[in-house]
C-alpha cells in the first residue's frame, strides 16, 4: 500500500477518534481549480486547449529525462509541442509563454489534469495574470482530455517514438523535430472531429465532419480576424509538405541514433545556455520551408545546362 492508500483507509478511524484529518495546501490549491469533463466543452473558440506532457524515459522512469508539453486546441485541433528538460513549474511556465507566441491565437484556456507539475502556485498565479482560464479533469478519468491524449499519440508517439531521451542536446533536436512537426501536422495532415452523439439503446451513433487540416477549421471559422487568415494563407503558401517530411526523417535519424549512442560517448550539449534553448522555440514560424513549383526547378535545370 502507498502512503495516499494508507492515509485514506486509515480516515475513517482517525475521525471516529476525534482526530480531524489534516489536508495539505495542495489539495485547497486542487478545489480552487474548477472542473471540466469532455461533456462541458460547447464549440469553445479557438484558444481553449487542453495541456498535457508525454514522457520520453523509455524503460525506466529513473534519473532525469526529457518531457513533451502537448497543447491542444478544442475547435481546430491545432497542436503544438515542445520538450522540457525537467518537470519544473517555472521551466513549463517559460515553455508555454514561448509556445503562446507560436499560436495563431490567443491562449484563452488551459485545461490539464492533476499532474504537480501543473497543480501549483506558479501555473495558477502565471494563468490569472494573463486571465487564462485555468482547469482540470477529474482525477484518473483521462477522456476528459480526449484531444490531447489522442494528439499525444498521433503527433509526439508516432514521430518520436518511445525511446529514452536526456540531456539538453536531445532537447535542442526535439524542439527542431517540432518546428517541422507542427507545420506538417496543422497545414498537411488532416482529421475527423467529432460533432455529435447520439445513443440508441446499447448503441451509440457517432458523427463526425468531414477530413480537414486544424489550418482549414481556423480559416473557416467565422470568429477568425481577418489578420490571422492572411498570415495563414501566407505561412501555408510557403510550405513544402515534401520537404517538411525530409527534415522529419533526417531529424528522426539524429535522434534514434543519439538515444542509442551510450551516455559517456554523447557530445557535451551542456554548453548551451537554457536562455537560448527556449529563444530557439520562438522562431518556428520564420523556419518554414519555401515550396518550390516546377517552374522555378525547370528554370534552374536550364541555368545549370547553360553554364
Amino acid at each position: 500500500m502507498s502512503a495516499a492508500t494508507i492515509d485514506r483507509t486509515l480516515g475513517p478511524v482517525r475521525e471516529g477518534l476525534g482526530r480531524p484529518r489534516r489536508r495539505p495546501a495542495a489539495h485547497a490549491l486542487r478545489r480552487s481549480i474548477p472542473i471540466r469533463t469532455s461533456a462541458d466543452w460547447d464549440d469553445p473558440a479557438p484558444g481553449f486547449v487542453e495541456a498535457d506532457l508525454v514522457a520520453h524515459c523509455g524503460p525506466s522512469a529513473r534519473g532525469s529525462f526529457i518531457q513533451t508539453l502537448v497543447l491542444t486546441d478544442i475547435a481546430t485541433g491545432w497542436t503544438e509541442c515542445a520538450p522540457l528538460l525537467v518537470r519544473e513549474q517555472t521551466l513549463l511556465s517559460s515553455v508555454l509563454t514561448e509556445l503562446r507566441k507560436q499560436l495563431p491565437f490567443a491562449l484563452l484556456g488551459l485545461d490539464t489534469d492533476n499532474d504537480t507539475v501543473f497543480m501549483n502556485e506558479t501555473l495558477k498565479a502565471y494563468c490569472d495574470a494573463a486571465n487564462i482560464v485555468f482547469t482540470r479533469c477529474r482525477p484518473y478519468r483521462k477522456n476528459d482530455q480526449a484531444f490531447v491524449e489522442q494528439k499525444k499519440g498521433a503527433v509526439v508517439r508516432r514521430m518520436v517514438g518511445y525511446r529514452r531521451f536526456e540531456g539538453l542536446g536531445a532537447a535542442t533536436l526535439l524542439a527542431k523535430l517540432y518546428r517541422s512537426t507542427r507545420l506538417f501536422v496543422n497545414f498537411f495532415q488532416p482529421s475527423f472531429k467529432l460533432i455529435a452523439k447520439q445513443r440508441d439503446g446499447a448503441r451509440v451513433r457517432k458523427t463526425y465532419s468531414p477530413p480537414a487540416t486544424p489550418h482549414q477549421r481556423l480559416v473557416a471559422d467565422a470568429r477568425t480576424s481577418d489578420a490571422v487568415r492572411s498570415r495563414l494563407q501566407d505561412i501555408y503558401a510557403g510550405l513544402d509538405p515534401v520537404l517538411l517530411l525530409r527534415d522529419i526523417r533526417a531529424l528522426q535519424e539524429r535522434l534514434a541514433a543519439l538515444a542509442d549512442t551510450p551516455p559517456a560517448m554523447r557530445p557535451d550539449g551542456v554548453a548551451q545556455p537554457i536562455d537560448l534553448f527556449l529563444a530557439s522555440l520562438r522562431t518556428a514560424w520564420k523556419d518554414g520551408v519555401p515550396r518550390h513549383d516546377g517552374s522555378s526547378d525547370r528554370e534552374s535545370q536550364k541555368r545549370t545546362a547553360a553554364s
